[in-house]
Parts: C-alpha cells; sequence; structure tokens
C-alpha cells in the first residue's frame, strides 16, 4: 500500500482478536523502530514485549486502574509493549539544553510511529496508551528505578474495521508563511 493509504489505514485499535501475533511480524516492527530517527542519532529508547499472558495479563491491567477503568480493551492484546526512555547521548543532551527542549520525547514520538505503521502495514492493529501505572509496570518488567516507561503500545489483529476518521480541517491545521 502507499504512504497515504497507510495513514488512513493506521488508527487506535481498542478490539482484537483472539489470535498471537506471529514472532516475524514483531521482529519486523522492531526493526523499523530500530531505524527510526532520532537527535544527534541517540536512539534514546528500548523496547519490552510482552507476550507471555504471565506479563502481558498485570501489564494490561496496569493500564486500566481500580477507578476510572480506562484502556480495558489492553486486556485483549496479544502483545503490549513498553517504550522505555534512555539515557540520550551527551550532543543530544547538550543540544536540549541550549534549546530548552525535550528532544528525547520527540524521538520516542517518532520511534512509537514508526511502531505503529509498521504495525498497520503489516496487518495489525496497535494503540498508544499513556495512562497506565509506572510504578506497576516498571515492577512487573523489571525496568529499573531510574527508568522511564513512557509509553505502552497494545499490538494485535484488530477486530473491527476501520472507523471513518474525524479531523480538523487544513484550514484549522495548517497555514503558509504566517501563522
Amino acid at each position: 500500500m502507499d504512504f497515504k493509504e497507510l495513514v488512513v489505514q493506521r488508527e487506535s485499535t481498542r478490539k482484537y482478536l483472539d489470535k498471537p501475533v506471529e514472532q516475524e511480524k514483531i521482529e519486523t516492527i522492531m526493526e523499523a523502530c530500530r531505524l527510526a530517527p532520532s537527535a544527534c542519532n541517540s536512539q534514546p529508547w528500548r523496547f519490552v514485549v510482552a507476550a507471555d499472558p504471565q506479563v502481558k495479563d498485570p501489564l494490561a491491567a496496569s493500564s486500566y486502574g481500580p477507578l476510572l477503568r480506562f484502556n480495558k480493551f489492553a486486556r485483549e492484546a496479544p502483545v503490549i509493549v513498553a517504550i522505555i526512555a534512555e539515557k540520550p547521548n551527551w550532543l543530544a543532551r547538550i543540544g536540549g539544553n541550549v534549546k530548552d527542549k525535550d528532544f528525547y520525547l520527540m524521538d520516542i514520538g517518532i520511534v512509537a510511529e514508526h511502531f505503529c505503521l509498521q504495525a498497520a502495514d503489516l496487518g495489525l492493529g496497535s494503540c498508544m496508551l499513556g495512562w497506565f501505572d509506572e510504578p506497576a509496570a516498571r515492577k512487573i518488567l523489571n525496568v529499573p528505578d531510574n527508568k522511564r516507561i513512557l509509553l505502552l503500545i497494545t499490538l494485535g489483529y484488530p477486530a473491527k474495521e476501520n472507523r471513518r476518521k474525524i479531523r480538523k480541517s487544513s484550514e484549522e491545521l495548517w497555514s503558509m508563511n504566517s501563522y
């Protein structure tokens, strides 16, 4: 499929089939992430792929909390992937300090979308989760206390057809040469 079709196809999937994701597809997604660009090529990320139900199920539970019950769909996903922020290289850190910008956060966004676009290209659905119990997720995945898990991404075969995308108009989003 061409890029525009891929962008239209990629959405936040919230209903998954009870079907495992093949290891080859996970490896293809991880290769797309490995090739993602980052500030000063620092690649400030590490992924932990949770496919074993003994790890994946408690990780899913960490995303929907005791009261508000956000992200309950995460338990249906056969795979949940955590993106852990790693220390950027010295050049990216210096540049970020000089420009007062957290380049590593932009890099995590880029690599996360590489993940989701490659998943969509392989016929898989994904959903980025920012709402989760980070200390619980860190414990489940044995992530050191000095590391941050910035995102969880659910992964699996979508159980529904894509929804119609509702987006702002072009006029609301961009202009030429002036705000």
